[in-house]
This record gives C-alpha cells, sequence and structure tokens, in this order.
C-alpha cells in the first residue's frame, strides 16, 4: 500500500501542472489553428474557410511590411548582440578587477521588463526630450537625431533598445562558456608564441560554436516574439513602418476585430518559432544520443 502510494504522490503531485499546460498552452494552440480557417471577427464563427485567412494574410501589404521588419530587426539585433556579448565576454574573462560589479552592471537591463525599456528609450530618442535636444543644449544647432519618427528609420531604434537590454545576457552565455574552456589548450597556443587575439579567434572561439547556436536561438525566440518592446516604444508607428507580426496580430485580432487574420498571423509566427527550436532540439537530442 505504501508503495503504490509513493509511485501515485509524483503523479498526483504533476497532475494539475499538467493539466493547466495542456489546457491553456496546447488547448489554446489549437483552438488558435481553428480560428484561422474560419472567418471569424469580433466572436468565433465556425464557418470553415480554408487557408482563406492565410491568402489574405500574405496579401495584406502592412503584414508584409512587418515581416520585412522582423527580418530587418533579427539581422541586425542577433549580429550586433553578439558582437558586443563576445567582446564583453572576452573583456571579463581578463580576470580584472571588479569583475562583479562589471557583471552586475552589463546584466541589469535583462532585470528590466521590455515595456520599461522601451518607454525609456522613447524618452531617450524623442527629439524634443532626449539626445537631439541635449545636444542642441551644448551648443550644436544643426544636429538632428530623428529616429524615431522617421517611417524609414523607426525599426532601428527597437534594434537599438533590444540591443541594450540583451546584449549583457549574451555576454553572460559566453562568458560561461570561456570559463568552461580547457586551460591547457590556452597555455599551448601561448607558448607557442600565438598572439593573443589569435589564441581567441583560432582556437577558443570555435570551441565555443554551440554556444554561438545557443545565443542565436534564444535572441530569434526573442525578436520573433517581440511585442511589448514595439509598443512602448514606437507603437509600430510612424504608420505601421516598424509594425512587427506580433503587434500585427494584436492590432488585428483585438482592436480591428478580425479574429480569424489575428489567428492565421499567430500561427504563423508559432510555425516560425518552431523553424528555429525543433532543428536546435534535433540537434541536441542527437549529440546527445550519439
Amino acid at each position: 500500500m505504501k508503495s503504490a502510494l509513493q509511485q501515485l504522490l509524483p503523479k498526483l503531485v504533476l497532475a494539475p501542472t499538467t493539466l493547466i499546460l495542456v489546457v491553456c498552452v496546447y488547448g489554446f494552440i489549437g483552438w488558435t489553428a481553428l480560428l484561422s480557417f474560419t472567418k471569424s471577427r469580433m466572436m468565433p464563427q465556425w464557418d470553415f474557410i480554408g487557408l482563406d485567412q492565410y491568402i489574405k494574410l500574405f496579401d495584406n501589404p502592412r503584414w508584409m511590411v512587418a515581416l520585412e521588419n522582423l527580418g530587418a530587426f533579427c539581422f541586425f539585433f542577433i549580429l550586433i548582440c553578439l558582437l558586443l556579448g563576445v567582446v564583453l565576454a572576452i573583456f571579463l574573462d581578463q580576470k580584472i578587477r571588479s569583475e562583479g560589479a562589471l557583471r552586475t552592471i552589463y546584466l541589469y537591463p535583462m532585470a528590466v521588463s521590455f515595456i520599461v525599456t522601451g518607454t525609456a528609450w522613447k524618452w531617450i530618442l524623442n527629439p524634443g526630450l532626449g539626445i537631439e535636444k541635449l545636444i542642441r543644449e551644448i551648443g550644436f544647432q544643426s544636429f538632428e537625431f530623428r529616429w524615431l519618427i522617421d517611417s524609414e528609420m523607426a525599426i532601428y531604434t527597437i534594434v537599438i533598445a533590444a540591443v541594450w537590454q540583451s546584449s549583457g545576457f549574451v555576454m553572460a552565455i559566453f562568458l560561461a562558456g570561456l570559463r568552461g574552456v580547457d586551460e591547457s589548450l590556452i597555455n599551448a597556443a601561448e607558448i607557442d608564441g600565438a598572439p593573443h587575439y589569435k589564441i581567441y579567434t583560432r582556437v577558443v572561439l570555435p570551441i565555443l560554436r554551440p554556444v554561438f547556436f545557443s545565443a542565436i536561438v534564444i535572441l530569434l525566440h526573442i525578436a520573433i516574439k517581440s511585442f511589448d518592446l514595439v509598443q512602448s516604444l514606437t507603437g509600430g508607428g510612424p504608420g505601421y513602418s516598424s509594425d512587427m507580426p506580433a503587434n500585427f496580430m494584436y492590432t488585428h485580432a483585438f482592436n480591428r476585430a478580425q479574429m480569424g487574420l489575428g489567428a492565421a498571423s499567430a500561427m504563423v509566427m508559432l510555425f516560425g518559432i518552431l523553424a528555429v527550436i525543433v532543428p536546435y532540439l534535433y540537434s541536441e537530442l542527437r549529440e546527445k544520443n550519439g
């Protein structure tokens, strides 16, 4: 009896969590998938129309702008975060003084929500409040920095804020990787007379390939799901020039009462995330089993 209870107890403890996960995650994913095949507007309508919502979605110029913005955002966001993260990690790996304090400073932005980050950078980049006003008060009256209200440059203000938020996290990942590299390899390279920068570029960084892959996957996941940062920083504007897929989905599903179209955009985003995560999980499992 006691043995049976001991076997049953873990299942009873995990049952509520499992039920909530199934209903609130996978259940709502299934619900959203069903809605994407209907002509639902403000309320669900169960008249199935096949792939019409997906066709309508990719015929929508605002969705195509959102996809283009996502591509630009992903490229610059990931590239700059990786470069800054690697440089900062190498800098801290030199066992400098006050490493703990510097590490905390670099990591601090990750403790701030994207809403707070977006609001702060909205003040900083506002021509009437932030950088432009400050530089003009110093005496450079012709200075202009109006990316926030420029439809061509607004997306890059989101990149600036996102890099500030996430580069410290990437630094922490690479610093952990650097601390795990076998020091005998570095010592051997130093004995051979290799310059310091070549030790990192030829020996250390190639060993950290899995860390690069993990960082890219995490950053892609952050980029695809980005909503609150865009909403608080630009609101998708000017117009819809800085819209991202998550903002498109929210606007059409809740503000414009086009639930079917919003559901279709949500499913496209889900497939985008799965296209990143599934190969990553497959490679991880293959390495462990191989």
